[in-house]
C-alpha cells in the first residue's frame, strides 16, 4: 500500500472533487478506481491500487460501543452532566455574563442591551415558583461556602442532596437558608470524612455557631443522617501542615492517636483537641521544637487542653505509666 505524498492538501482535495462518477462518487485521482473507507484506521483508500488519498478522519460517533439497544440507551448522553448543585440540575440554558460574541468581540450597544434582558427574562424561568428561589439560594451558598473551604465537588454535591432532602421532608419553615445550608455542607463534610471543622464553618457562614450547630443536630436527627464522631486522625494531616511538622512527627501523632483509640482515651473528648495534643506530644517524642503555644494557635485549641490531652495520649502509650517529660506546664510551655 502506497501513500499520496505528491499532492498537497489543496491539490488532493481538487482532485478527488473533479474525479467523480456520474451518481456523484469519489474516484481514485490516479487510476480512476473506487474509494473505500476504512474505519479502523480513519483513512480513505483507493480498492484497486491502494493509494492513501485521505488519512487521520475525524470519527464523529461516540467513544463507548454498546451490544444491544438497552446498553446503547444507558450510554447515550446529551448535553453537559447534571449536578445537584443547581436547583434545576444544570438542565436549563445559562447566558454568560460576558458582552462578547463567539469569536470574541465586543458587542454592540443595542445588542447588550438585548442580552440583558434575554438574562432577566431567563432568570425568571429557571426559578418558577418560591421552592425553586429557596434552593437556588441555598445551593449558590453551599457552592460559596464549600470553595472558601476547599471542599471537592463531590462534597458539595453530598451537601446539595441534603438539603434537598430537608426541602422535601418540609424541615426549612422557622429556619433560615443560610442556617440549613450551612448544616448541610458540614453534614457533608462529616459524612466523607473531611478535616473542616465547626469552627471554620462558622468563619464562611453568614450565621453564627449557636444557629448552625442548632441546624446541623436537627437536621441529622430527622434525617436520620447516622452522622457518627468525627475521627481525630482525619484533623492530623491539616494541623501537622499548619505547624510545619516533619513526616516523623506526624506519623508519631497517628500512632499516639491509635494507641488512644484502643485505650478508648477519646472517648467523650474533642476529637479537634485530641489531634492537637498529639502533634504536640508527637512534638516531645521527635524532639521538635513545638510550644503550646504555637499548637494552640495553629488549631485553635486551647493550650489547657492540649496540655490535659497530650499527658492522657502519652500515658495510653506507655501502658497507664507515667511519663517524664521536659514540658513545662505553664501557657506556653515549649517541648
Amino acid at each position: 500500500m502506497t501513500t499520496l505524498s505528491t499532492y498537497d492538501a489543496d491539490e488532493r482535495d481538487s482532485a478527488v472533487e473533479e474525479e467523480t462518477t456520474e451518481r456523484g462518487e469519489q474516484v481514485c485521482p490516479d487510476c480512476g478506481g473506487n474509494l473505500t473507507q476504512d474505519g479502523t484506521r480513519g483513512e480513505t483508500v483507493c480498492a484497486d491500487c491502494g493509494l492513501v488519498v485521505d488519512e487521520d478522519a475525524i470519527d464523529h460517533g461516540p467513544e463507548w460501543r454498546a451490544f444491544d439497544s438497552a446498553e446503547r440507551d444507558q450510554k447515550s448522553r446529551v448535553g453537559a452532566p447534571t449536578t445537584k448543585l443547581m436547583h434545576d440540575e444544570g438542565l436549563s440554558t445559562n447566558i454568560g455574563w460576558q458582552n462578547k460574541d463567539a469569536n470574541g468581540n465586543s458587542l454592540s450597544s443595542r445588542q447588550r442591551e438585548k442580552m440583558q434582558r434575554l438574562r432577566t427574562w431567563n432568570e425568571r424561568f429557571r426559578t418558577r415558583d418560591h421552592s425553586e428561589r429557596n434552593l437556588k439560594q441555598a445551593l449558590g451558598e453551599i457552592d460559596r461556602m464549600g470553595s472558601a473551604l476547599g471542599v471537592p465537588e463531590s462534597a458539595r454535591e453530598t451537601a446539595g442532596v441534603v438539603y434537598r432532602r430537608a426541602l422535601d421532608e418540609g424541615l426549612l419553615p422557622g429556619r433560615s437558608i443560610e442556617g440549613i445550608a450551612t448544616a448541610s455542607l458540614y453534614a457533608a463534610i462529616r459524612q466523607t470524612n473531611l478535616p473542616q471543622t465547626i469552627d471554620d464553618m462558622v468563619v464562611v457562614s453568614r450565621v453564627d455557631e449557636q444557629e448552625f450547630t442548632r441546624a446541623y443536630r436537627y437536621i441529622n436527627r430527622e434525617l436520620a443522617l447516622e452522622i457518627g464522631p468525627p475521627d481525630p486522625a482525619n484533623y492530623l494531616t491539616k494541623f501537622a501542615s499548619k505547624v510545619d511538622a516533619s513526616d516523623e512527627l506526624a506519623m508519631q501523632a497517628r500512632d499516639l492517636i491509635e494507641t488512644g483509640k484502643d485505650e478508648n482515651v477519646h472517648s467523650g473528648k474533642s476529637p479537634v483537641g485530641l489531634a492537637a495534643a498529639a502533634i504536640y506530644a508527637a512534638g516531645l517524642l521527635v524532639d521538635e521544637e513545638l510550644t503550646q503555644e504555637t499548637v494552640s494557635e495553629a488549631t485553635d485549641v486551647s493550650t489547657v487542653t492540649i496540655r490535659d490531652r497530650y499527658r492522657e495520649l502519652l500515658e495510653a502509650s506507655t501502658g497507664g505509666d507515667a511519663v517524664e517529660t521536659n514540658a513545662p506546664s505553664g501557657p506556653g510551655a515549649s517541648a
